[in-house]
């Protein structure tokens, strides 16, 4: 990977590609590659949807190697739905692939002076941008179908659905899965709207005649891997639940422990939760035939994913993740699996974020919209998205556009992105994450569940403000570092808990470019990329005013534990503090 592709769009000119080699971002992979090429630059006051924003594409430090896990794609942008800096990071095949064809980065840059639709064709030949319009308004399953007809099976796709054509807050950024279904998705911040800015519709990858990265010391490498592939399956997340429930294991342990969020964030239970939890959904995967044991990228030896199927055995979608079934289930009231998988289905064809929508639909709920538990209602204003009416356009910019526009004031965004599947009273350290990450409320940028509720590096409580700031903190560092690796977080667990684990990455990375890295150095290059985006927020306008959560989280407490969040400001704005 010694090389960054440009993407030249317009308005002066017709569309071109340029090649140049990797110069000031050497050494920089994953999310320290996309967060440092918008931070130097996009203007930070720019419009996120005008010409001046980039949309970065970064497989990491070991994509495209033989490094188990190491199959996650960095996207970066400014974010329309935040206006702040944002990295939405995605599995399945474009990582490994946009690797082996030697680039450390796609930019893609400027903005077509027409209404016309691309597409981007890249293989060991080069690239060229084709017309697209012949997939105009498509989704992105008959957009895929199309591309993969006319490129052939061993090609990858990204692509936008109509919600990223019509520049909506919460359009992702769909990804083939092994399978060539557009079923993960660079889904957070609104990147898809950014594509779609950019005329690009389609992203078509095929890295046939290429040879897999080789390591610099290969013996060191592989006993690296292997002895990291170990620490793996012998973690009980990583070895065992994860594979057997996949990431719907937490349903059920969310729900005990009073953190999860119900009817757009009113109780910390779900009475309905066994109904939608990871063993009832495993249960009914296997009942139906489908797959509950799968990877969604080459070299992936975890294998949360799998395939969802309706009750005469036809496929409808991925096995819905966690964070899907919580928020079109419990957030909305709605118990029932074959509507959430509908609705994940619709979220995957029309490119939206299935977090963001399932926080919009429970807002509109409250606002009146529709009745708590209605699935049926809340499959229909999803589509209005893919109509494009006032209304969908409404819903598809996001909760926090939604909640304005219907007058509500309990609203479960921070810097206008919608929180996940913890609430922050109940796990006080995600509640530090949501309001002092860069990216806005997100769960993976510190995902302090591990310590607070599932005892993996350590405990620290739940419930008690004490220690929050120091486990967000260290975790928002070493998120930061492993998403520079094209490692997937699940890898986390294990690193956690196992520092044999933890060095047989670093090991890995040696090996590979031949370094000497040490832990410290590890920290060093997390603290360099949350650098980066602060820097790129503060010059956005961005305060300490902004790393707060909405004050209701500190006014009405959540039952069952009867507790609001605790932590203060004066503390909060203590977390970059290094």
């Amino acid at each position: 990977m010694d090389k960054i592709l440009r993407v030249h769009m317009g308005p002066e000119q017709e569309p071109y590609c340029t090649t140049e080699p990797v110069g000031e971002y050497a050494g920089l992979g994953g999310r320290g590659m996309t967060s440092a090429i918008i931070a130097r630059e996009v203007p930070p006051l720019c419009h996120p949807l005008s010409a001046d924003n980039r949309l970065v594409l970064a497989p990491g430090l070991l994509s495209g190697s033989a490094a188990a896990m190491s199959g996650r794609l960095s996207v970066g942008c400014k974010s329309p739905l935040t206006g702040g800096i944002k990295e939405a990071n995605s599995g399945g095949q474009p990582a490994q692939v946009i690797a082996r064809l030697g680039y450390a980065a796609i930019v893609l840059e400027g903005q077509p002076a027409d209404d016309k639709l691309y597409k981007l064709v890249i293989d060991r030949h080069g690239a060229q941008i084709l017309p697209a319009d012949d997939l105009r308004m498509l989704g992105n399953y008959d957009t895929v179908a199309k591309l993969t007809s006319a490129f052939g099976e061993k090609s990858c796709c990204l692509s936008i659905g109509p919600a990223g054509e019509m520049k909506l807050g919460a359009a992702t950024i769909a990804c083939t899965d092994m399978e060539q279904r557009p079923t993960r998705h660079a889904g957070r911040g609104g990147v898809g709207a950014v594509m779609g800015s950019k005329g690009i519709k389609a992203i078509v990858l095929d890295d046939t005649g290429m040879s897999r990265r080789e390591p610099k010391d290969p013996d060191r490498f592989r006993e690296a891997n292997k002895t990291f592939v170990a620490g793996l399956k012998r973690h009980p997340v990583t070895g065992q639940g994860l594979p057997a429930y996949g990431t719907n294991v937490l349903t059920n342990v969310v729900n005990e422990a009073g953190a999860y969020p119900t009817r757009n964030f009113q109780t910390g239970r779900f009475d309905q939760a066994a109904s939608i939890s990871g063993e009832t959904q495993a249960e009914t995967i296997k009942a139906r035939g489908g797959q509950v044991t799968h990877g969604c990228h080459r070299g992936c030896v975890i294998q949360c994913s799998g395939t969802y199927l309706d009750e005469k055995g036809n496929y409808v979608t991925k096995q819905p993740e966690y964070e899907t079934v919580w928020s079109h289930g419990g957030n909305c009231g709605i118990d029932d699996m074959d509507a959430i998988a509908r609705l994940d289905r619709l979220d995957d064809d029309l490119g939206l974020d299935t977090i963001e929508m399932g926080a919009t639909i429970g807002v509109a709920m409250e606002a009146g919209l529709a009745e708590f538990g209605d699935a049926e209602r809340a499959i229909e204003l999803v589509q209005e998205v893919g109509k494009g009416t006032p209304l969908g356009r409404v819903l598809g910019s996001g909760a926090g556009v939604t909640g304005k526009v219907f007058g509500m004031e309990r609203v479960p965004v921070v810097k206008n992105q919608a929180m996940p599947a913890y609430d922050p009273r109940g796990i006080q350290g995600m509640g530090v994450t949501y309001a002092t990450s860069t990216m806005g409320a997100d769960h993976t940028a510190g995902y302090a569940v591990t310590a607070n509720i599932l005892g993996v590096g350590g405990t620290v409580d739940a419930l008690k403000p004490e220690g929050q700031i120091e486990l967000s903190r260290n975790l928002q560092i070493a998120t930061a570092a492993v998403d520079a690796t094209g490692m997937c977080l699940f890898t986390a667990f294990a690193i956690l808990d196992q520092p044999e684990t933890f060095q047989a990455l670093i090991d890995m990375i040696n090996a590979f470019y031949g370094l000497e890295l040490t832990a410290d150095g590890v920290t060093e290059l997390g603290k360099k990329i949350l650098k980066f985006e602060r820097d790129f927020n503060e010059r956005a306008g961005f305060t300490a005013r902004d790393d707060r959560l909405p004050e209701y989280f500190r006014t009405e407490a959540l039952p069952p534990h009867k507790i609001t969040f605790q932590v203060s400001d004066a503390e909060l704005d203590t977390v970059f503090n290094f």
